[in-house]
């Protein structure tokens, strides 16, 4: 009894990692966007500190990608910090955090 008990369990528990990972599978597909770079803090003053923000426009909406601060997003900022603003093309993963979509960039390409 104690045997199909603790096999029951082991079973419920690998259901529940497959499922874990499947979730987080589909979360990091890699995504592109194109739309206009801008720094979030000296443009758009939404943002405490500097950080890169691409502005899309979706079914007739702005939607604001807020850039993670990682080395891609850092080596693209000086261009647009103080009111520039880049046409870029970014690659990476989204996630939604507190209402706001965070872009996790992998590549960003600047649009000529």
């Amino acid at each position: 009894m104690k045997q199909l008990k603790l096999t029951l369990a082991l079973l419920a528990s690998l259901a529940f990692a497959g499922t874990t990972m499947t979730v987080l599978a589909d979360d990091s597909k890699e995504t592109t966007i194109t739309g206009s770079m801008v720094c979030g803090k000296c443009s758009l003053h939404i943002t405490d500190k500097c950080q890169n923000v691409v502005q899309v426009t979706q079914d007739g909406k702005t939607v604001n990608y807020f850039l993670k601060q990682n080395d891609v997003s850092k080596a693209e900022h000086e261009a647009v910090c103080h009111g520039d603003s880049e046409n870029v093309t970014v690659t990476g993963t989204v996630a939604e955090t507190d209402g706001k979509e965070i872009l996790t960039p992998t590549k960003i390409v600047v649009n000529k």
